[in-house]
């Protein structure tokens, strides 16, 4: 979710960059059950993949982040695809298309938001045998495996502040983690959900002021904050605007505390300064956390518009960066992986806060962009092999979205399974959502399921097994 990660596939009738070319939204939701296959869908496959991204019901929105959620699926079992479902999300600001977001969720008596208002737009999460929709300004909205809007979920009144779109869950524990920042006290509070999906700790965390932490990342024993310098302007809120803007003034951070521990036993590093949307993963390495993820070197410095250059800098590009940070000497090494930009980082779920030796991302191309002429490419990198990197390159007009990986039933290898992501057709104005060998990125996908409209240029997906 960076300036350069989106291709510019031009303007349509002098319309914004997010409302044109496959990022403009689609209005019909579908049931599609009569699916064409090209290839052969693995059948040990049993489960669906989702993706959320913003959908403006009413053709228009001001920033790319605002729009309303629609989630796109696909039902796979025993080697078929089993329908192609796409479904807003009902929520408070879906229900009120003609209201600002503030005039619903700041209560301006109590000066406290309301977190059942929500676009619902970000992020797809399975945990405790629920499904939910995440937007990091509120609360989850549960929805059904048929992509309905069950309604949103509090914890049966524990969480009393918003939940990231990013929260992790323990490879080993199933632990969710999780936190809520906020523009007003308390900034950031920490939240720990049990594998059964009960809220057991919330912890408010002190940050420098009121940043937005888009992301974070645990390892085995800890949970790691990015106190980071994109700030709130609350002048810019109350205007209708993306109320985020970076500043020179706000140190740069990560803070380290145990899983379980407290504000108190939070230690912090200073780093040099940047902005990171998406961490891959982070892990224990002796003395050392291992933090690895897609670094900016500033972001929203004279405007929060995330417009696609067409002369793009390729300093201002996403790229794999690693920090080591030092648990005993307190000190920090930042080492750059690659040069050319990469997004949407994923690790296998069972390694999350474990030591992994793959990562994949969507390459957002040499320099930062990628030509509507080439098409795009997923990016496989090899942290043991000094960032080495495998792409698999989709044919000219097409461009992928986040891949998701799903482990092979039997894997041996950290890289048995698949690299699941919706791919959209330029040369059809179509989309279809590419299964890939993730042991041999580069080959031919071992299928092809083709959706009979676009789906339209999102945030993030997942794949949710039946197990």
């Amino acid at each position: 979710m960076a300036t350069t990660e989106i291709p510019d596939l031009g303007t349509d009738d002098g319309k914004p960059w997010h409302l044109s070319g496959n990022n403009a939204p689609v209005f019909d939701e579908l049931t599609v059950t009569d699916l064409e296959v090209k290839g052969s869908i693995p059948t040990e496959l049993q489960g669906r993949y989702f993706r959320n991204g913003a959908n403006p019901q009413s053709g228009t929105s001001d920033h790319w982040f605002v729009g309303d959620g629609m989630i796109h699926g696909v039902e796979l079992s025993n080697g078929k695809a089993n329908w192609y479902r796409n479904r807003y999300v009902r929520t408070p600001m879906f229900d009120n298309p003609d209201k600002e977001r503030m005039e619903l969720y700041l209560d301006m008596e109590k000066g406290a938001f309301n977190y059942e208002v929500s676009v619902a737009n970000t992020s797809i999460l399975g945990h405790a045998n629920k499904i939910f929709a995440l937007e990091e300004g509120s609360f989850p909205y549960e929805l059904s495996r048929d992509v309905e809007t069950i309604g949103y979920h509090d914890y049966g009144g524990k969480l009393t502040t918003a939940m990231t779109a990013h929260p992790k869950v323990c490879g080993e524990t199933g632990e969710l983690l999780m936190f809520g920042y906020s523009s007003l006290p308390p900034y950031l509070v920490y939240h720990r959900v049990s594998a059964d999906g009960e809220l057991l700790q919330s912890e408010e965390i002190t940050v420098g002021g009121p940043t937005m932490m888009h992301d974070f990342t645990v390892t085995r024993n800890h949970s790691i904050f990015l106190d980071l310098p994109a700030v709130f302007d609350m002048e810019e809120a109350m205007s209708g605007g993306m109320p985020i803007k970076w500043s020179d003034d706000y140190p740069s951070r990560f803070g380290v505390m145990p899983r379980a521990g407290k504000d108190s036993d939070v230690k912090w590093f200073d780093v040099n300064p940047c902005y990171v949307f998406h961490t891959l993963n982070s892990y224990e390495d002796g003395d050392e956390i291992v933090v690895n993820g897609c670094r900016l070197r500033e972001i929203w410095r004279n405007s929060s518009d995330i417009a696609v250059s067409s002369d793009p800098n390729p300093e201002d590009a996403p790229m794999m960066w690693e920090w080591r940070l030092n648990m005993e000497t307190g000190t920090v090494s930042e080492r750059q992986i690659d040069d050319r930009g990469s997004e949407f980082p994923k690790i296998p779920e069972s390694l999350v806060g474990l030591r992994n030796r793959y990562g994949y991302c969507l390459s957002t191309g040499d320099g930062g962009i990628t030509s509507e002429d080439e098409g795009g490419a997923t990016i496989k990198y090899d942290l043991a092999n000094g960032g080495a990197s495998e792409k698999h390159n989709y044919p000219a007009g097409h461009f992928p979205g986040e891949p998701s990986f799903v482990p092979a039933e039997g894997a041996v290898n950290e890289d048995d399974g698949y690299i699941m992501t919706f791919v959209y057709a330029g040369d059809t104005n179509t989309s279809y959502l590419s299964i890939l060998d993730a042991s041999n990125i580069s080959a031919n996908p071992l299928a092809e399921i083709h959706i009979p409209q676009r789906v339209p240029t999102g945030f993030h997906g997942t794949w949710i097994s039946d197990s």
